[in-house]
């Protein structure tokens, strides 16, 4: 379950902070040497709320010098947020070394 930071009352999902632009949400710290960034695809509405249906799950580079084209280290597409987000906090674990 998300939870918010008391610092800066950030949303937060196990351990890391969640930021949400449009259909785009971005898993991670920008400090950090990865971040996931999951972009809602299609969505549908379930009792008068909107849910997505497919999400694009992209593990990427923070590196100030790394090429936009080798940004991206692995990508994935998923048929909901819950699947986007469970893939997402592996990923993000793996990559910096966590848990």
């Amino acid at each position: 379950m998300p939870t918010t930071s008391k610092k800066n009352d950030l949303l937060e999902y196990k351990g890391h902070p969640l930021m949400r632009k449009d259909n785009i949400i971005y898993y991670g710290s920008m400090s950090d040497s990865h971040i996931i960034m999951m972009q809602i695809l299609d969505s549908a509405d379930m009792k008068d709320l909107p849910v997505a249906k497919r999400v694009s799950v992209q593990l990427q580079q923070t590196g100030a010098n790394v090429r936009n084209k080798d940004r991206i280290v692995k990508k994935t597409e998923k048929n909901s947020l819950w699947s986007a987000m469970d893939i997402a906090s592996i990923w993000l674990d793996r990559a910096l070394g966590s848990r």
